[in-house]
C-alpha cells in the first residue's frame, strides 16, 4: 500500500510536469547563504532551494513553518496549525541542528530550539526563503549542522538609488489584504506592504492566525498567533546605507502533549517575542562592509495543567556581526568578519544563566579556469566555559553547460541549549514522563560530506546529492526510569523521564533528490512545481533510541504544484513520509509508521486580477496524524477567503 501510494504521487508529478510549468522564477538562482558572498546556486557547490516570498499567497499554507514544509528535503515536525509550534528538520537532524537567520542575523533561541519556527517577520515582507542542506558551521558556528533556513526580507534586499535620477526614476508600489474564514471558529488575516522610491525603501506587515481548536482530551486546540514587522532602508550616499527591522511576536496556543506524555498534561503556552535590528552598510568599488546588530527578547509561559506552577522563562540574545567583503580578482572573492553573542535566561524553572561566544571566520571562493571553483572556510568558535573550537569546510563545483558535479566536506558543532541542561531543575515535584536537562552535557561534534551532481535544462532542474554525517555526543533525549536518573531530588520514585544526554555516537547516512520545473505554457496558463525526495537512515551506538533520531522521517516525499489559467488558479502542496512506529501506552498514542498529507486552493481573480476570492482546505483526506508522541494534529479543515493585491 505505501509504495504503490509513493509510486502513484511521483507518478502524478511527472505526468503533470510532462506539460508545463508556472511563474517566472529562475532555477539558478544569485544566492547569498553558502558563503555570504552573491553568486549563482550552480557555482555554490550545496544543494540549496530557493523560494519567493510571493508564493505565500498562491500556495494553500497558513504560516511560514506550512510554507517550509513543502520546500523539497525539509521535514517540519508539527505540534500544532497555523504556526502554534513545529520543529525543522534538515537531514534527519534534530530540531536544534538547524539554523535560521533572517538577513544575515541568527534567530535560533538560547531557551529552546522549539522556538525556531517563531520567525518574526510578516510573510508579506519576505523577499525569498534559501534552504542550504548540509553542514554550514563553519560560516554560521553552532546549530548549523543538519542546513540554514535563510529569510530574506525586501527592504533588506532592496537595490537602492543613492540620488533621484528624474530620467529611471525608482518607484515601487505593492500592498495586499487577504482575510480568510473557516471551520473551528478560524479567523486569519494577512496583510502588508512594500513600497520604495529611489534610495528608500520601507514594508511593513501582519499576520494573525486564530481559532477555537479542535477538540482535545479536556480541552480544546485553539490557538491565537500573529506578526507584526516593520523595516526600512535607506541610501545616505552612493557607498553607504542603513537598514532597520523591528517586529513583535505573539502566540497563545493549546500544547497538549507538545513536551509531554503525560494524560495529565492540558497544557497552554504563550510566547511573546520582540525582535530589532540595525544594518550599517558600505560598498565601494571592490569592497563591502557591513556592522549588524541584533537584539531577541522572548518570554515564555508554560502551564502544564491547571493545578501546576507556571514556568515563567525570559531568554535575551544580542549579537553583533561584523563584515568585510573584497573582490580580488574576477575569479576571487574573500569575505573575512566576526559574531559575538550574549545569550542569557531567567527562568522560575532554569534557573539564571548566560554564556558568552565569539567566533572570527574567514572564506574564499576562487575559480580555477572556466568551469571549476573551490570554497574554503575556517571558523574559529570560541565559547564560554566551553573553550575554542576550530571549524573548517570546504566547497567544490564544477559547472559546464547544463551539467554541475559538486562536493562539500566540513567540521560542525553545537551546544546545549539551556532547556537541555536545565530544564524541570527548579520545580519542587516533576511528575513522570517530563524532560529533564543535564548541567554537564558535552557539545555534539560531527564530520559531515556530500557529493552531487544537477541538471539545468530550460525550465527544468534535476538535483542528486548523497551525504553522510558523522556525529559524536549528540544531544538528545532517552526514557530513563526514576533509579537511573544521575539526579532524583524533586522526581517520583515510581516515574520514568526523558533525560537530556551525550548519545556516543550516531551516523546518518542518505540521498536526495529534487525536481524544480517551471514554464510559461500561453500568455494566460502557467504551471509551477517542486518536488523533492529524501532516504535516509540513522544508527545510534546507543541500545535504547533517542527521543528526536528516531522520531525523524527515513522517507520523505514532498511537492507543490500551483497552476494558473487567466483569473484561475489551482494550487497543491503534499507530502508521504516514512517514519519509526512509536507508541505511548498511558496516552494510548500512536505514531504510525507513515502518512499522506495534501492540501488544496482554489482560487479566482477578477478586476484586473487586483481582487481574489479563494476556497482551500487543508489535510484534504481528513487523516488522523501526529509528527510528535501525543501532539496529535487537526483532521481535514475547509476555510474560504478574499484578497486584495495592487502592484504598480
Amino acid at each position: 500500500m505505501k509504495n504503490n501510494l509513493l509510486r502513484s504521487t511521483f507518478l502524478l508529478l511527472l505526468f503533470t510536469s510532462h506539460y508545463a510549468i508556472a511563474q517566472d522564477i529562475s532555477l539558478d538562482p544569485v544566492t547569498i547563504t553558502s558563503s555570504l558572498i552573491e553568486k549563482r546556486a550552480s557555482e555554490s557547490g550545496r544543494n540549496i532551494a530557493v523560494i519567493k516570498g510571493d508564493y505565500f499567497q498562491n500556495l494553500p499554507v497558513n504560516s511560514i513553518d506550512d510554507l517550509l514544509r513543502y520546500v523539497p528535503g525539509v521535514e517540519i515536525q508539527a505540534r500544532g496549525p497555523m504556526g502554534s509550534q513545529s520543529d525543522i528538520v534538515l537531514r534527519g537532524g534534530t530540531f536544534q541542528q538547524v539554523l535560521v537567520v533572517l538577513d544575515g542575523l541568527r534567530l535560533n533561541d538560547p531557551n529552546t530550539g522549539h522556538f525556531s519556527s517563531y520567525i518574526p517577520i510578516a510573510p508579506s515582507e519576505i523577499d525569498r526563503i534559501e534552504v542550504l542542506k548540509g553542514a554550514s558551521s563553519a560560516i554560521y558556528g553552532s546549530e548549523a549542522v543538519g542546513g540554514v533556513i535563510h529569510v530574506i526580507s525586501k527592504t533588506f534586499a532592496a537595490k537602492l538609488a543613492s540620488g533621484v535620477d528624474n530620467e529611471n526614476p525608482i518607484s515601487k508600489t505593492a500592498l495586499n489584504i487577504g482575510i480568510t474564514g473557516g471551520q473551528y471558529g478560524l479567523r486569519n488575516a494577512n496583510l502588508g506592504t512594500f513600497i520604495q522610491r529611489n534610495k528608500l525603501a520601507v514594508s511593513a506587515g501582519l499576520i494573525s492566525n486564530n481559532a477555537d481548536g479542535v477538540k482535545q482530551r479536556g480541552t480544546n486546540g485553539y490557538f491565537h498567533n500573529n506578526t507584526a514587522s516593520v523595516s526600512a532602508n535607506y541610501a545616505i550616499s552612493d557607498a553607504w546605507n542603513v537598514a532597520v527591522r523591528s517586529s513583535f511576536d505573539h502566540r497563545d496556543f493549546a500544547a497538549q502533549n507538545f513536551y509531554t506524555t503525560s494524560i495529565a498534561d492540558t497544557a497552554n503556552e504563550q510566547v511573546k517575542t520582540s525582535w530589532n535590528h540595525l544594518k550599517v552598510g558600505y560598498k565601494k568599488g571592490k569592497s563591502a562592509l557591513s556592522f549588524d546588530g541584533g537584539y531577541k527578547y522572548v518570554k515564555d509561559q508554560y502551564l502544564f495543567n491547571s493545578r501546576s506552577i507556571r514556568n515563567n522563562s525570559v531568554s535575551e540574545l544580542w549579537q553583533g556581526l561584523i563584515t568585510w567583503q573584497q573582490t580580488l580578482s574576477q575569479k576571487t572573492y574573500l569575505v573575512t568578519g566576526v559574531n559575538y553573542q550574549n545569550k542569557n535566561i531567567s527562568s522560575n524553572d532554569r534557573g539564571d544563566h548566560d554564556i558568552h561566544q565569539l567566533a572570527p571566520f574567514i572564506t574564499l571562493s576562487h575559480r580555477i579556469g572556466e568551469y571549476f571553483t573551490v570554497s574554503p572556510a575556517i571558523r574559529f568558535d570560541w565559547r564560554q566555559r566551553i573553550g575554542t573550537e576550530v571549524i573548517p569546510q570546504v566547497n567544490l563545483s564544477f559547472k559546464k553547460d547544463i551539467y554541475q558535479l559538486r562536493g562539500s566536506a566540513g567540521k560542525t558543532i553545537r551546544d546545549a541549549d539551556f532547556t537541555e541542561r536545565y530544564n524541570n531543575y527548579n520545580k519542587p515535584i516533576v511528575t513522570t514522563g517530563n524532560k529533564i536537562g543535564s548541567p554537564d552535557l558535552k557539545a555534539e561534534r560531527s564530520f559531515s560530506y556530500e557529493a552531487g551532481a544537477d541538471l539545468l535544462l530550460p525550465g527544468l532542474k534535476l538535483s542528486a546529492t548523497f551525504f553522510q554525517r558523522l556525529q559524536k555526543d549528540l544531544i538528545d533525549y532517552t526514557n530513563t526510569p526514576y533509579a537511573e536518573m544521575p539526579r532524583k531530588d524533586n522526581l517520583t520514585a515510581s516515574g520514568t523521564y526523558a533525560l537530556a544526554k551525550n548519545v556516543a555516537e550516531v551516523n546518518t547516512t542518505g540521498f536526495e533528490f529534487d525536481v524544480q520545473y517551471t514554464k510559461t505554457i500561453t500568455a494566460k496558463q502557467k504551471l509551477w512545481l517542486t518536488a523533492g525526495l529524501t532516504q535516509l537512515n540513522s544508527e545510534s551506538s546507543d541500545v535504547t533510541p533517542s527521543f528526536y533520531v528516531s522520531s525523524h522521517a527515513k522517507l520523505l516525499t514532498n511537492f507543490s504544484v500551483l497552476y494558473q489559467h487567466s483569473g484561475f488558479s489551482l494550487s497543491i502542496n503534499g507530502l508521504y513520509k516514512t517514519r519509526a512506529k512509536q507508541e505511548a501506552s498511558t496516552l494510548q498514542a500512536t505514531i504510525s509508521p507513515a502518512y499522506f498529507l495534501l492540501n488544496a486552493k482554489a482560487e479566482y481573480a477578477f478586476l484586473q486580477k487586483t481582487l481574489a476570492v479563494f476556497i482551500q482546505t487543508d489535510n484534504t483526506f481528513n487523516k488522523k496524524y501526529s509528527d510528535l508522541l501525543g501532539a496529535v494534529m487537526p483532521g481535514r479543515w475547509l476555510m474560504a477567503g478574499v484578497r486584495y493585491n495592487l502592484v504598480r
